[in-house]
């Protein structure tokens, strides 16, 4: 399954730092973001974020090139093979945007939430299409450290979890460290936390606990 056409929902700092990552590992970005002033600011944060991290003026106009931003949800989750939610932790806002993220995205787009505390069963319960509904839980910030914790429910396709780790684990191919991947159980909800490259030069080494 190709991840090509990837559509994250937020522009804050974990919306525009998850758009960075696909955008350095050459993938086609749709970003939105309801914030007329976020929208208008997103791209120079983008861009600044780049060159803190060592990023070449080029590397990142390069990448900047494949961030297209919209000021509507429907437009921009159209073509996407994968929609990462980046929303405020508030779980009727979740809700009411995978519900027109659903209506709106490609019925084979894998749905991934960024939630870091509320269960993807509660926020994507309401989907037509369950078993391709999931939980990314990058941490914070995302192109800076390179972890992500991908979160399964009883519904998830074996193949979106694979295709969404697969997609994860690539990310930092542009970069010369060696992350590992670790299985890890979360209460009813199985994960799997994937470390990759992009964000270059931190976090040399790290070790995760399993509970």
């Amino acid at each position: 399954m190709a991840l090509d056409n990837i559509a994250v929902i937020g522009a804050g700092l974990m919306g525009h730092g998850i758009a960075l990552c696909m955008a350095r590992a050459g993938k086609s970005v749709a970003l939105f973001d309801p914030s007329a002033e976020i929208r208008q600011s997103v791209g120079g944060r983008i861009h600044n974020s780049m060159l803190a991290m060592g990023v070449s003026e080029d590397e990142a106009k390069a990448a900047l090139k494949r961030i297209e931003i919209f000021d509507s949800l429907a437009a921009t989750v159209r073509d996407a093979d994968i929609v990462f939610e980046a929303a405020p932790e508030k779980p009727e806002l979740k809700k009411s945007i995978f519900a027109e993220v659903e209506a709106a995205a490609p019925e084979t787009a894998i749905l991934a939430s960024n939630t870091s505390v509320i269960p993807i069963t509660t926020i994507m319960g309401d989907l037509s299409k369950r078993h391709r509904a999931l939980g990314t839980h990058w941490w914070n910030p995302p192109h800076m450290i390179p972890l992500v914790e991908v979160i399964r429910t009883e519904w998830t396709d074996e193949a979106a979890m694979a295709a969404t780790v697969d997609l994860l684990a690539k990310m930092g191919a542009q970069d010369p460290i060696d992350w590992n991947a670790r299985e890890i159980s979360v209460g009813t909800e199985t994960s799997v936390i994937v470390g990759s490259g992009h964000g270059k030069g931190t976090f040399p080494s790290f070790d995760i606990a399993e509970n």
